[in-house]
């Protein structure tokens, strides 16, 4: 696989008179997370749709591992894993057979394959057992696991961890980057800013249809104001001549805070704290907060994060 294991550009899609999406652009490096937020009726799941190949597009282009996704759509299958935002597995069948299944319809040559991934998804303790007893982050594990069955370069994830409990959800994570570690290019979708927070090299934000910002965590973080140090002082009278220092200051009088605006860097950081020294006056309290994933969603899409779904 090349350097670049997904390229897009200028991608349509439309279902009649509704455009669904209008005109994007994206690249995702091999090797990376790339994650794809919006709100509900963005187009994320045409997006993956168009990708995965299938359904294809109006207008545009899009390479996947190298393979056109209209022209090569054969290459691109075989370059690729997907799981769904539900588990689909056969609850009738035990893992092994799950996973024993997805070997035979892939002509596997490895015929250890079945048993390496029960061991690398801990499930060999329940190999042997209905589906239908396993818990929803061991029936996620399971749904990976048959993913990789064909060693794919890139891995489509649409909301992985949904339903899961916090403890699942974390494990998720770490088997993810395990994964982009072995190679693979994963393609998240994802309701929580959070995991996208936590796993994501890159970011784009989609809403009706068009990208409205990508980059890094921080870099979307960055584009926002807000960022502040906050200082907490001991008593009113600090407080107050904390405040003739810093006039653009927002004062919190019950908790005795001083929240002064900042860029966050060591640069800015550093004239805050010799402004405090040059007037003999220290904070009981110091830290510097700055705008998370959920205010750039929010200033991005005009919604919260509480309709982010797929």
């Amino acid at each position: 696989m090349t350097s670049t294991a997904i390229a897009v550009s200028g991608l349509r899609k439309a279902f009649k008179d509704k455009v669904v999406l209008d005109g994007i652009d994206l690249e995702v490096p091999a090797g990376s997370i790339f994650s794809l937020l919006g709100p509900n009726g963005a187009g994320k799941t045409t997006t993956v749709n168009v990708l995965t190949t299938l359904i294809g597009a109006d207008g545009g282009t899009a390479r996947v591992a190298g393979y056109d996704v209209q022209t090569d759509a054969k290459a691109v299958r075989a370059a690729i894993g997907v799981t769904g935002q539900f588990a689909a597995v056969d609850e009738l069948l035990t893992g092994r057979e799950n996973l024993q299944l997805m070997v035979d319809l892939s002509r596997s040559v490895d015929g250890d394959v079945v048993q390496k991934l029960l061991d690398r998804f801990d499930l060999t303790g329940s190999a042997d057992k209905a589906v239908s007893t396993y818990s929803g982050g061991m029936s996620r594990k399971l749904d990976l696991a048959m993913t990789l069955v064909g060693n794919p370069q890139i891995i489509f994830l649409d909301e992985p961890t949904t339903g899961l409990d916090p403890r699942s959800r974390r494990t998720m994570w770490t088997i993810i980057r395990e994964l982009v570690a072995d190679g693979v290019t994963v393609f998240l979708t994802t309701q929580y800013l959070e995991e996208a927070d936590q796993l994501a090299d890159r970011i784009a934000v989609l809403d009706q249809g068009r990208l409205v910002a990508q980059g890094t965590p921080d870099e979307l973080k960055r584009q926002l104001p807000g960022t502040h140090v906050r200082l907490r002082f001991t008593t009113p009278a600090e407080l107050d001549a904390a405040s003739r220092l810093f006039p653009d200051a927002t004062r919190d009088d019950e908790a005795l805070a001083l929240k002064v605006p900042s860029d966050g860097g060591t640069k800015s950081l550093r004239g805050v704290l010799d402004r405090l020294d040059e007037y003999e006056l220290s904070a009981e309290e110091f830290s510097v907060h700055t705008p998370d994933l959920d205010d750039v969603f929010l200033a991005l899409t005009g919604h919260t994060t509480e309709v982010v779904a797929s």
